[in-house]
Parts: C-alpha cells; structure tokens; sequence
C-alpha cells in the first residue's frame, strides 16, 4: 500500500468545536464556568487532573488549613459550607469543587491534558493527545501549581540528603532522622517549618515577608478581617497607586506571612537562618558562611508558571503573561487566577470570582462585535 492510499484509509482526527474553552478545573475554571453557563456561551472546561480538586489533593501537606475562613472561601452562586469562620482543610476544599461542579453541571473533562494551544484564524485550535477541539476564545485558568522552582544548587547536595519540593511533601514520616532544612520563608515554609520542628531539628533559610498584623482565628480577626478582605478586593488592585505598588512588591518578594508568626516559629524551636547561597562538601551552605550537617532539605521556593504549550506571542521577555487584568494581548485570549491578576486575593478561592465575571463578561461582549462563532469554524471547516 502506497503512502497515499494509507493516508487515504486513515481517518482524520475528529475537531470538535465551541465557543470557549476553558483550560483547568480547580477555582478559577469553574468560576469561569458558572458566568459563562449564566451568559449562555458554548464552553467545555479541560483539567488535567483525574478528578476535580486534583492539586488541592495531591500537592499539598496534610495539616494544611485555607488561610480565609469559609466564609471567604465560597465559589460564585454558592457559598462554602459549613461554619463561616472556621478555617477549611485542603481536603474539604477539593471536595467543595467538585461538588460545586456537580451543583452547576459545568462541564469538566478530567484527564484531558492540553499540549498544544496555537492562534487558527480568528480563533484557536487545542490539541490534548490525539483529540483537537477548535474555539474563538480560550480562557487559560490552570492556576498557580505550575513547575516546582527548585535551585540548581539542589542537584549538588549529598545524595543521602532527602530532598522534596513543598508541593511533594505530606508529613514528617517522609523524612529521615536528624535536621531538617527549609529553604523560603514564606508561608509554607513557615507553616512546615512549625509542624516539622516538633519532632525534628529545624532550620528555616530566607529573608522574612513580613507577616500580616492580626492572628487568624481570634477575636480580634473577626473584626478586623472583613475590612481588610474589603481592602484586599477593591483597594489593592492593579487600578490603584497603591494597588500597582504592593502588586509589585508582592510579585517581586512574595506575600506576607498569614497564620505562623516570627514568635511562633522562635517558641517553638524553629531557627530562622539566612539564604542558602551554596553547598559545602555535600551539605547546605548559607549567606553566612555557616554550613548545616542536616539530613533534609525541603525546597519551599514556590513555582514557575508552565506556558510552554501556548504557542502565542503573549508573553514578555521573562515568560510572564502580557495581559490587562486577565485579558491578554492576543485577541481572545484571556489568563484567570493568577497571583495579584487584578487584586490581591485574585489567586483566592474567594476572590477568583470577581474576576472570573469580568473576563465572562469581556468574551460575550467581544463575541457580540467580532468574534466568530462555533458556526464560523463549522463553515471554516467545510470549505
């Protein structure tokens, strides 16, 4: 058989055709989701995940508690269940989004992982496998888990040091006997750190992020936390002097500390050390000078955004989004859920749905201008 006649017999790869599509299923996919099932468009969500509320459930530690209680922690349409200021588990998080798109019967495909995102004519082709789907806008909502950020100088510790990234480590039982070294001191560095120095010597390597002025939890943050989330959704936003400078702070540095405070840390046995600058003979070396004999190292230095499938000119020199609160400089392209997309609690589970609306509202005004329609590619596709 000739190379023709079996390119013949082959059947093409079926394209299936919507008005949006949105890439990722934790928060800002599904709040995605609900305004544009509220606007009537066309959309399919893809999540990478086997099931809804997979990075809630396989990239964070056991203890981990949501900073914002539950009543800051609801989706649109419905709010997070239980007591309002209790603070919810990661667990019942992922729980929280699955069932919310089950409430809402949004359209998740889990398992569909989407290699490929590239410009078609006036809209974008995704390829996920063998599977190709076609639409006039793409909303891209995977979140904040991206690429673990671990230091080249990690590769040149011992082997006999354990080594994990924050978003591989579960409990202290992963770990060997003897001193554990955690490398970034922001939250959840901070947050293992305190669980890690009850049972093991501990060491927590960074410059501090400051850390925020009430204790979660108390009296007192039941008064004062509703002003500053108020603060945090419409004062520290990309629209304000002051929003575009913490923006900046927090994008170049990090977000303060929220629950562990420098005095829990001091109480409980934690030292807090500088950089780690270095490696000494197979063992961490810090800005210093001093080197630590530890049998651990647990790598809290946050994430790279993974866009290396979006074959689109919408990114700067660093790899970083080129976008205006979310709506990026390709048309019909827009990001959601980053880290301070429009406000300080963007990449929240509660703040995700103001921004959500805005990019749900911008795709069905473009749409009513110029955009094509799932009948425009049909046509497209015919002809």
């Amino acid at each position: 058989m000739s190379a023709a006649e079996a390119a013949i017999e082959q059947p093409e790869t079926e394209v299936e055709q919507f008005d949006t599509v949105v890439v990722g299923g934790g928060q800002a996919g599904l709040a995605a989701g609900y305004y544009l099932r509220k606007l009537g468009r066309r959309f399919v969500i893809l999540d990478a995940n086997e099931r809804i509320g997979g990075s809630w459930r396989t990239r964070t530690w056991d203890s981990l508690r949501l900073f914002t209680p539950a009543r800051y922690d609801g989706l649109p349409g419905w709010r997070f269940p239980g007591p309002g200021w209790s603070y919810p588990t990661a667990q019942e998080a992922a729980d929280y989004l699955e069932a919310y798109a089950e409430r809402f019967e949004l359209p998740v495909r889990s398992g569909w992982r989407v290699d490929r995102l590239a410009r078609s004519g006036d809209g974008y082709v995704l390829e996920s496998g063998e599977r190709r789907l076609e639409a006039s806008s793409v909303v891209v909502a995977t979140g904040f888990y991206g690429t673990p950020a671990v230091p080249e100088l990690a590769a040149e510790l011992d082997s006999r040091i354990v080594q994990l990234h924050s978003s591989d480590y579960r409990n202290p039982s992963q770990l060997r006997p003897g001193g554990v070294l955690l490398v970034g001191a922001g939250n959840s560095g901070a947050d293992i750190a305190l669980e890690l120095a009850a049972v093991q010597p501990t060491w927590l390597s960074g410059p501090g992020k400051g850390q925020v002025p009430i204790r979660i939890g108390s009296r007192r943050s039941r008064l004062v936390l509703p002003l500053l989330w108020f603060a945090a959704s419409h004062v520290l936003t990309v629209k304000t002097p002051l929003g575009r400078k913490v923006r900046a702070h927090v994008l170049a540095e990090g977000a303060p500390r929220i629950r562990v405070k420098s005095d829990d840390l001091l109480a409980a046995g934690v030292q807090q050390v500088p950089r780690t600058v270095g490696v000494e003979d197979g063992h961490p070396e810090l800005e210093d000078g001093r080197v630590l004999d530890v049998a651990n190292v647990i790598w809290c230095t946050g994430f790279h955004h993974d866009f290396a499938w979006i074959d689109a000119p919408v990114f700067d020199g660093d790899g970083r989004p080129l976008h205006e609160s979310g709506v990026a400089t390709a048309p019909g392209l827009y990001f959601l859920g980053l880290d301070f997309q429009h406000s300080f609690v963007s990449e929240n589970v509660g703040g995700v749905g103001r921004d959500a609306r805005r990019i749900a509202e911008h795709i069905a005004s473009a749409r009513s201008k110029s955009s094509p329609s799932v009948d425009d590619f049909r046509s497209r596709s015919s002809s």
